[in-house]
């Protein structure tokens, strides 16, 4: 049988989903192979490690998508629905077997590879190698920037209030 949605996590997951956009969007940073680099990494990390993989995967999808649908990108919203999808859910999944500050640091690593290699791919089948090739640096600036952002910021709200990991089960 079925498990039923827990309204408490629906909601976390759209709260999540509109900080991510808000990070994505407000700050933009155009790249060479027209897309853009942003801040939404940070809410990407922080929901994969504080809510788990689910709510980490629906928030960065929706989120960055969303993002590229009312920013003018929308050639790239498919792409950043599954990249960023399949970042926030692997790196809530690495953080849930991987105890500590090594936990977090794998989880944004993998997630930030996730992050590059999927808009080389993205960029390749969009704009051409060329172009691709010269977004590597923007994306890795972009997921390190979140990273350094988003441990931190994990770290001083679990201390605050340890509950946060429960909050979506």
């Amino acid at each position: 049988m079925r498990k039923p949605l827990n309204p408490r996590a629906v909601a976390l997951t759209a709260i999540m989903t509109a900080i991510v956009l808000v990070l994505t969007y407000l700050i933009r940073v155009p790249t060479p192979a027209k897309g853009y680099a942003h801040l939404g990494d940070t809410g990407v990390f922080f929901s994969a490690f504080a809510l788990g993989p689910w709510v980490g995967a629906a928030a960065g999808g929706l989120g960055t998508a969303l993002a590229d649908i009312v920013g003018g990108y929308p050639q790239w919203a498919v792409f950043s629905l599954l990249i960023h999808g399949f970042q926030g859910w692997i790196a809530g999944w690495l953080v849930r077997r991987v105890a500590g500050l090594a936990g977090l640091i794998l989880a944004a690593v993998v997630g930030g590879v996730i992050v590059v290699a999927g808009y080389f791919l993205a960029g390749t089948i969009l704009s051409g190698t060329g172009a691709a090739l010269g977004e590597i640096v923007p994306n890795i600036l972009q997921v390190s920037i979140g990273a350094v952002l988003a441990i931190p910021l994990f770290i001083a709200v679990r201390q605050a209030y340890p509950p946060i990991t429960r909050l979506s089960k």
